[in-house]
């Protein structure tokens, strides 16, 4: 807040009429209730267009007449909403106005409990820039009121209003505002831009596409130059797409990530980051990432780069929420990396290979929902958010994600014993270490998870905790010192 905020305050009598979208709440309500609406019926698409020729309002009246908004759990501007509080007990008469849909802002006023009436959008009259002014000026007179606003459609507001109450909003809109009204208040925004966006983008999580390598390392290819750089080239074509993906993830997840006590912190769910930059950011994204596979690597692994974007937008928009197949359908997406990076190596993955990543990550997908679903017993709710998991359910997802974890450490252990081993590795009795290192920490993993300790994602935990770190250091040592004459 500026040093304005403690000058003396304007007269009771003196109407306050706060903004919705950007102002009172850092989202806007219309982007999240069509993705909302798009995610649930994506068939909707093809009505967006009638609606929008039919006005600004009407479309707003059918999207909201869709959607429930859920404003309890709305990213509120706290400072705002303090000094709201506090200017209603001085007596002032505060009003919520909104281009916002009428039935979305009756709703944010009757859990905010902050406003004395409501204004929005009606279907016929889209409540925005000129014809909030004239409706404003209508009530109150020009110049009877303040206005508290975030945004360039709010500009003529201010120029009809007494004084101007400057929220969350950028050096040309301060300016702007600045010349055709006096400023009385002026809530900052937040600063952090950048960090927000590596946020989004979950650049930890590239570590994950690290399993194109696999089947080069498998095969003792990395002498061979041309597999290795192509192989290269698709972790980076992984990174980008999955980034694309998280991207829009986070953002049809805003409702379900504001009811977790972590992930409500996440940039659009917070309020962070718009909507639209991050559907741009994430088109980008995608551009890039088949630019970098048709060009750099293959059409064999174009395809397979496709079916893992096809898949997460499956399962972000409706598998996740199915029982026991989220979780299969995330064990299939690390296992398609390893099949993307055999055809980015010209490189057939052998059997145990795919049965040893099938095992091992349907199990630490499980164990993702298994802490998930405890963290949500422990806060005595029943059921996790944005998902069909339910607290009776921990004994099974547990007994099934133990038994998947120790089914990869048999399927490693009998690939050990195979002839394929003894035609690679010089010492085979070396590479039996890995069996007692792999047992040891998937059975420590799920009794962190067992006793509440795990809040990340696995494989996340796996490259930040100090003991995973040696232990996966141990196991590749024991398959580089068995290949050693």
């Amino acid at each position: 807040m500026s040093d304005l905020a403690a000058a003396p305050g304007p007269p009771s009598d003196v109407p306050l009429i706060i903004d919705l979208d950007g102002t009172l709440v850092r989202a806007d309500l219309l982007h999240e209730s069509l993705v909302q609406l798009v995610a649930r019926q994506p068939a909707i698409l093809f009505s967006l267009p009638g609606w929008l020729l039919k006005g600004k309002a009407f479309f707003k009246s059918q999207v909201a007449s869709r959607v429930e908004v859920e404003a309890d759990s709305l990213p509120y501007q706290a400072e705002l909403v303090e000094w709201i509080r506090a200017e209603r007990a001085r007596g002032r008469q505060v009003t919520l106005c909104t281009a916002s849909d009428m039935r979305i802002a009756q709703s944010v006023a009757e859990t905010s409990k902050l406003f004395d009436k409501v204004l929005g959008s009606n279907g016929v009259i889209n409540m925005s820039a000129h014809d909030k002014a004239a409706a404003l000026v209508e009530r109150h007179g020009r110049g009877g009121f303040d206005y508290a606003g975030n945004s360039h459609h709010d500009v003529p507001v201010w120029e009809a209003a007494r004084a101007a109450i400057v929220v969350n909003a950028g050096a040309a809109v301060r300016a702007a505002a600045g010349r055709v009204a006096r400023i009385e208040q002026e809530f900052a925004r937040p600063s952090g831009l950048a960090h927000a966006w590596l946020k989004a983008l979950r650049m930890p999580q590239w570590v994950k596409n690290l399993l194109v390598f696999l089947p080069l390392l498998g095969a003792h290819a990395f002498n061979d130059r041309q597999a290795a750089v192509a192989v290269a080239l698709a972790f980076i074509a992984f990174c980008l797409c999955a980034s694309a993906v998280y991207l829009v993830n986070d953002i049809v997840d805003v409702n379900s990530d504001r009811r977790h006590p972590r992930k409500r912190n996440r940039p659009f769910a917070s309020g962070a980051l718009p909507i639209p930059h991050g559907l741009a950011a994430s088109a980008i994204l995608l551009a890039a990432a088949f630019g970098v596979a048709l060009v750099g690597v293959n059409l064999e692994f174009v395809g397979w780069l496709l079916l893992y974007l096809v898949t997460t937008a499956c399962y972000s928009l409706w598998l996740k929420r199915k029982v026991l197949v989220d979780s299969l359908v995330l064990a299939g997406l690390y296992t398609m990396r390893v099949l993307a990076g055999g055809a980015a190596a010209s490189i057939a993955p052998g059997f145990w290979l795919l049965a040893f990543s099938l095992f091992l990550f349907f199990s630490l997908a499980l164990v993702k929902r298994y802490s998930e679903l405890k963290e949500t017993f422990l806060r005595g709710h029943s059921r996790t958010p944005g998902r069909d998991y339910v607290v009776e359910d921990l004994s099974l997802v547990e007994t099934l994600g133990i038994a998947s974890g120790f089914s990869a450490v048999l399927v490693l252990a009998l690939y050990i014993n195979g002839d394929t081993v003894t035609r690679l590795y010089k010492h085979q009795e070396i590479i039996w270490m890995t069996v007692p290192v792999l047992l040891y920490w998937v059975s420590r993993i799920w009794l962190k998870a067992h006793r509440g300790e795990l809040a990340d994602d696995p494989v996340v935990f796996a490259l930040t905790d100090g003991l995973s770190q040696a232990l996966i250091a141990l196991f590749f040592m024991a398959l580089l010192l068995a290949t050693i004459n």
